[in-house]
């Protein structure tokens, strides 16, 4: 769990970013190229085949290195923002200081069994290793993001609008009590699903949410606790996402989804290991009662299978419904 810990001086200095931050987004959306992901499996397909088709392989190999799933991944790579301009992020991520590349690519490192020798060039600062980061940014950011800008800044709006209309009707407290449902205000305390336990002091500095749109399941802070402190945390979304890009004729669709439907579909692939009703629920953004309804349509087909264990059910994709999410 993290637990983030307000005083009355944090509360008057709580912070609403007012658009999609650059960097994060960046960072954030090259988790779902290399892990499944039900909602973002279209935009993973279309992205995967674009940036083959644009041979940035080496270049999307260098940013989920630096970038792993997993506790830690460098702060320097999200500077302190909120940043709107994805130009004016990545220059200020070249301009980091080596004494905190030199930490941070460090803590990286010690991840690795075997880290490449690159990462030596990334913390030491040299000019043509963070030239070639700089461009692996430019690169990956033109092809996995920019076409896909419109939506990403109506769902961020769209959360943001809300925030700051709450704040001026009831107070700042009214907005930490209304963050999503992996997000719980108890006075002074702001709770959080987490992957380990992690507790976050304020001491009247404040906190800046910034609303993710390709943020995964769990809200993020910063590892270095003497930074600007920043919680990241998911917009509300539907089940799947069927990109379009800006400006241009809508790519080709889901296949499945055009089978089964957005929903069907979005459980379906989220069933890679078994889940119950609840967890497929808050995975998918839906009710459980919504999820009731449609594994039962996909265990009559075939499917799914489910078996009540207690006051839960328990739902298994059968080797019918694996073949279809992967195609065969």
């Amino acid at each position: 769990m993290l637990r983030i810990h307000f005083t009355d001086a944090d509360l008057g200095r709580l912070r609403i970013a007012t658009g999609p931050d650059a960097m994060w987004e960046s960072v954030l959306s090259l988790h779902h190229l290399v892990s499944p992901s039900a909602f973002f499996g279209p935009w993973q397909r279309v992205t995967r085949r674009a940036l083959a088709e644009a041979r940035l392989g080496q270049d999307v190999h260098l940013l989920t290195t630096l970038s792993p799933i997993s506790a830690y991944f460098p702060d320097f790579l999200t500077p302190a923002g909120p940043v709107s301009d994805f130009g004016s992020g990545v220059e200020e991520v070249l301009s980091t200081g080596r004494s905190r590349l030199r930490e941070e690519i460090t803590l990286l490192a010690d991840g690795h069994t075997d880290p490449p020798a690159w990462l030596d060039d990334i913390s030491a600062g040299r000019p043509r290793a963070l030239r070639r980061l700089g461009a692996a940014l430019r690169r990956y950011h033109a092809v996995a993001l920019a076409p896909y800008r419109t939506t990403v800044t109506a769902h961020v709006d769209r959360e943001t609008t809300g925030h700051t209309e709450r704040a001026l009707g009831y107070g700042t407290e009214a907005v930490l009590g209304r963050l999503g449902p992996r997000l719980r205000w108890r006075p002074p305390v702001l709770e959080a699903d987490y992957p380990f336990p992690k507790d976050v002091r304020l001491d009247g500095r404040g906190l800046c949410l910034v609303p993710s749109f390709f943020i995964n399941y769990y809200p993020i802070t910063l590892a270095d606790p003497g930074l600007t402190p920043v919680l990241v945390y998911p917009v509300t979304r539907g089940p799947v996402w069927v990109p379009e890009r800006c400006g241009t004729a809508p790519r080709r669709g889901d296949p499945l989804a055009e089978l089964l439907g957005a929903t069907r579909a979005a459980l379906l692939r989220l069933l890679d290991e078994p889940a119950t009703t609840t967890v497929l629920a808050a995975r998918a953004h839906t009710s459980p009662s919504s999820v009731s309804r449609h594994t039962g349509a996909l265990r009559r087909a075939g499917l799914v299978e489910s078996d009540r264990q207690g006051m839960h059910v328990l739902h298994v994709r059968t080797s019918l419904g694996t073949a279809l999410v992967h195609g065969r």
